[in-house]
């Protein structure tokens, strides 16, 4: 335990020191069986999520009086080992009455608690871990609580109405990430439709939804037939022309490597010479090229923006152009990223498990159906709004995490 008393963050008018409490003197071991059928399978609460679990599983009588009751405000020890809870961890029930497996060890609180509080408390490894090292015994998998340990422990806990306005806060910013993640799945799913329907499968010529005023049937074309008659398509240099021997510190020229490609971002670790950069002119990437991840994590596609340090590919990436008068940018990269592309891009060796890329030469003789450019726009537009509001919420959703975790450490000692 930390030899501080106070939190770094409190509220307006709580100036008093943490009161140092055993673990035993604000919760006891209860073992309430549910011997009297009072819960059945409906009353079933997964400890893991803390929800019940409304599944029908034909329990028996038997089996089901075995089963310890939790009532509102009573807490669990759960004793999966994670990486985000190394010795186990303590759930808070916050959604009613119910019955838990016996596995479980429960405990039910002695005094007042400000419940939304202890909900967040009990469950934080920042504090918990510290009494659980001294507490538990592990196994590979597994930790067992030791409850006479347990009680020994000691916690620093605020009065009752601080608990209660800690806990309000870190319940409301709970609710937003909820609701965030909820959007995001929303939008997620939309995306996903949308790119099964604006796009023709198998040997359809035309999508299952289209914007008022298209009604013609999409052309047959080859891939090759969308890029630039020149420099449409190109793997990146054997890896003799690019070893490291070759990179050179403070240089204005770089290698961009597959992890530009799978993370679409354009930080890079090597420089090349001018001279070396010219001599493999004819891998270097420009804003509007299209980079694809060839090797391990394959088929990735990231749009190469505008502002990029001039440089070149190496060999685990694949340069696409696209030949502008005739396709649309938006629409082409979303075009690479359906689920429809992405299964024709990747093929399994026969008796392998490994995934590859198909050949090059392949790829630029696929035949694929192919809208005039207006519409191919409106597509693009389309799924890039929706792109748009992805990011967005996925920022806002990482910003309230950060915000929780910023507080956790802080509104607790």
């Amino acid at each position: 335990m930390t030899d501080k008393k106070k939190p770094a963050i409190r509220f307006k008018g709580f100036t008093d020191d943490w009161e140092q409490r055993k673990f035993g003197d604000i919760w006891k071991n209860t073992s309430n069986k549910n011997k009297n059928l009072d819960y059945n399978e409906n009353d079933i609460i997964s400890v893991a999520n803390m929800k019940f679990k409304n599944v029908q599983n034909n329990t028996s009588e038997d089996y089901l009086k075995t089963y310890n009751i939790l009532k509102y405000g009573d807490i669990a020890f759960e004793g999966n080992k994670s990486k985000d809870f190394s010795y186990g961890r303590f759930v808070l029930n916050n959604i009613g009455t119910g019955i838990v497996s016996h596995v479980f060890i429960t405990f039910e609180p002695i005094q007042k608690i400000g419940i939304d509080f202890m909900r967040y408390y009990i469950n934080y490894e920042g504090i918990m871990k510290h009494i659980l090292v001294k507490s538990t015994t592990k196994t590979i998998m597994m930790t067992t609580l030791i409850v006479s340990d347990i009680k020994k422990q000691n916690l620093l806990i605020p009065d009752l109405y601080e608990q209660e306005e800690i806990g309000l806060l870190l319940t409301k910013i709970d609710n937003s990430i909820t609701l965030h993640q909820k959007e995001l799945e929303i939008l997620k799913e939309m995306k996903k439709g949308l790119l099964q329907k604006l796009f023709p499968d198998g040997e359809n010529t035309v999508p299952r939804i289209r914007f008022a005023g298209f009604t013609d049937d999409w052309e047959q074309r080859k891939l090759n037939y969308l890029l630039d008659s020149d420099e449409g398509l190109r793997r990146g240099p054997f890896g003799s022309a690019l070893k490291k021997e070759f990179f050179v510190s403070d240089e204005e020229f770089v290698v961009y490597e597959q992890q530009n490609a799978i993370y679409d971002r354009y930080t890079t670790r090597y420089n090349i010479s001018k001279e070396k950069f010219y001599e493999l002119k004819k891998f270097h990437i420009k804003p509007g090229d299209f980079i694809m991840s060839g090797a391990g994590t394959i088929g990735r596609i990231s749009l190469v923006p505008s502002g990029i340090k001039p440089g070149v590919f190496n060999q685990a990436l694949i340069r696409l152009r696209i030949n502008h008068s005739i396709t649309d940018s938006m629409y082409f990269l979303h075009f690479l990223k359906s689920e429809e592309t992405q299964r024709r891009l990747t093929s399994r060796n026969p008796g392998s498990a490994m995934v590859n890329l198909v050949p090059i030469s392949e790829l630029k003789e696929w035949t694929i159906s192919v809208p005039k450019k207006t519409e191919q726009t409106y597509i693009g537009q389309l799924i890039e709004k929706i792109e748009n509001s992805i990011t967005l919420h996925q920022r806002e959703l990482d910003i309230l995490k950060d915000m929780k975790k910023a507080l956790l450490q802080k509104m607790f000692v």
